[in-house]
């Protein structure tokens, strides 16, 4: 038999096994405001015995409440501390767990959410793909209302109409369904500029309110330190991550196509120890024409413990209280080492912990806190989770006398390689892209436009976030960066490679080879790249534009180095700036290869 004949046989042979799902079967049917969730998990479990599953939603409106949906417990990286929020229980609107093969077709419907839940949850999945879909929620958990007059008695606000409140003895309360704002953070957003600051709730708080016209509310009170403007919208929501958007759990293979997460309670779209994710045309952003101005309370999607290839193409990411991307792993403490090859292990952040950090087969890094030098690797024979908090660690060989009580470990086989491509950012008060991996990196094609803090963050610490690791291979190339970083003055630096080495040791370097070439800067002041403990930084070929965006700061220098880092600084534009300063912290000159002039500032 000729291949392509065969080839096309077994085409076929797939496509007649392959099985249309439609919800209707399941009593779910469009535009009806009923509670969908109990069929639609009927119409998930149908497929458990059925290959190439596809579940079909004709175009509408669905709604899911969190009444009948079953209840799971997850711990969840950088969601909450036992305190904030203890049960770690948490429900979906679609729950798919270790199942294979499934593809869920919206036909551009609207999934409509009530309460804090879930929009899905897949646990322990392979091959599954999400497309076509609107997520959103009939209360957000955002809270927004627009600045209409400011003074400093007083201040009147329009309410947005999803935004649902009342007024109790003088005292305006926000609150949803079955449940309440207690712990408050708060974002001011210029829709005109796509600025957002960093504001309080404080002064509201303090003051007194009363309703003057429909969704109308005047505050009266002490404002002369709130800082807004008519027009402004105050963005305010619980600073506690009881919930996310969406969890990727243990899972493989996993698309997203042309999906729109209108709003996100909690961390957004997370993904811990799951390989292979794939997301094209991905928008994290209000829907249009809704007025509102926040897509999501925390970051857009968040990476933790991942691996194989996570590819973010042709999306965009537009107002969000915190970041677009984070990729990294897991720092955790050597609290005792029981024996040679046993080892007493702590998660350290109180958001991040309980969950298997590490399995059988695993290789992982030793290393110094202070300093993140990497001094050993080993793999790992068991684990045992001793609580919530401790694990302990089996090698398969005995670690040396180097390794001291208060080193950490890192697991380096769970970490990814990161494409992020032809994508937008844009409204948020943080950052664009935070990656931590020793693995390949591309950041290409993308615009990243008026983000209050560094456009692209590369860290590792073993003292804070406890965020893992270093980065071996990184290039971030053909970009737009606009009036980026305005937050983070007087360290506003667009790029910042920043590795929490308090205590550097030389001629180690926590990060390698990374390439910033033929990028767009358009900056309103002096700061574009800061870099420390890095061997192996090209600058080339990248052109700054000045904008006047904002009011330039005091002249400081476009270039930080810090720690021994070694650059190449090369075929640069800086436009009107003909000679601009670097500085140099802990380094020497002979570290600069260049055919620039600049001004070199030694500290």
């Amino acid at each position: 038999m000729k291949p392509k004949l065969l080839i096309l046989l077994l085409f076929c042979c797939k496509l007649s096994f392959a099985q249309d799902i439609d919800v209707k079967k399941f009593g779910v049917e469009p535009n009806t405001f009923a509670d969908v969730t109990a069929g639609v998990a009927k119409a998930i479990e149908a497929c458990r015995n059925q290959p190439d599953s596809r579940i079909v939603f004709p175009k509408g409106r669905y709604d899911f409440w969190p009444d009948q949906a079953q209840e799971n417990t997850y711990y969840i990286s950088n969601t909450s501390t036992v305190e904030e929020y203890p049960s770690k229980k948490i429900k979906a609107g679609m729950l798919l767990k270790q199942l294979k093969n499934i593809t869920i077709e919206g036909n551009n419907s609207t999934f409509v959410f009530h309460g804090k839940m879930a929009t899905w949850i897949l646990d322990k999945c392979e091959n599954i793909r999400i497309q076509n879909l609107n997520f959103d929620y009939e209360r957000p958990g955002m809270s927004e209302m627009t600045i209409k007059e400011i003074n400093p008695t007083s201040v009147l606000v329009e309410v947005h109409p999803d935004s649902r409140f009342d007024i109790i003895n003088g005292t305006l309360q926000w609150y949803g369904e079955k449940w309440v704002s207690k712990n408050f953070h708060a974002i001011l957003v210029n829709p005109e500029t796509g600025v957002n600051t960093y504001s309080s709730w404080d002064p509201f708080l303090k003051s007194t309110a009363s309703v003057v016209a429909p969704l109308t509310v005047k505050f009266s009170g002490d404002f002369s330190k709130f800082k807004a403007k008519p027009g402004e919208v105050l963005t305010v929501r619980d600073r506690f991550r009881d919930y996310v958007g969406a969890f990727n759990n243990r899972s493989k293979n996993i698309a997203l196509h042309n999906v729109h997460m209108n709003f996100m309670h909690g961390l957004g779209i997370i993904s811990q120890f799951s390989e292979n994710l794939h997301y094209d045309s991905l928008f994290v952003e209000p829907e249009k024409g809704s007025g509102r101005v926040i897509a999501s309370s925390a970051d857009g999607t968040h990476f933790s413990g991942c691996k194989g290839q996570i590819t973010i193409a042709n999306s965009r990411f537009r107002g969000l209280h915190d970041d677009a991307i984070n990729v990294h792993g897991t720092h955790l403490k050597v609290m005792e080492v029981i024996s040679g090859n046993q080892l007493r292990l702590r998660f350290m952040h109180g958001q991040s912990y309980g969950f298997e950090a590490f399995a059988a087969g695993d290789s992982v890094a030793l290393l110094r806190a202070k300093s993140l030098q990497i001094f050993e690797n080993r793999v790992v024979k068991s684990v045992k989770l001793i609580n919530e908090k401790e694990l302990l660690v089996e090698l398969t060989a005995a670690v040396s006398a180097q390794l001291k009580t208060g080193d950490f470990v890192e697991n380096v086989t769970w970490t990814p390689s990161l494409t992020v491509k032809n994508s937008r950012f844009e409204g948020s008060n943080a950052r664009g892209i935070l990656v931590t991996t020793r693995r390949k990196v591309l950041i290409e094609n993308n615009v990243f436009f008026r983000l209050g803090m560094h456009a692209i963050l590369i860290e590792n610490d073993a003292m804070g976030w406890f965020e893992s690791g270093p980065v071996a291979d990184v290039t971030i190339r053909k970009n737009v960066f606009e009036d980026c970083a305005y937050n983070s003055y007087p360290d506003n630096y667009v790029i910042n490679i920043f590795p929490q080495n308090r205590e550097p040791v030389p001629g180690y370097w926590v990060h390698k080879n990374i390439r910033i070439l033929n990028n767009t800067f358009k900056v309103y002041d002096d700061p574009i790249l800061a870099a420390r403990s890095t061997n192996g930084l090209t600058f080339q070929g990248n052109k700054i534009i000045q904008t006047n965006f904002m009011k330039r700061g005091d002249k400081r220098p476009a270039i930080l180095l810090t720690a021994d880092t070694k650059v190449i600084l090369k075929d640069n534009d800086f436009g009107a700036e003909k000679s601009p300063v670097v500085e140099l912290r802990e380094m020497k000159k002979t570290d600069i290869k260049s055919d620039m002039k600049f001004e070199i500032k030694s500290n």
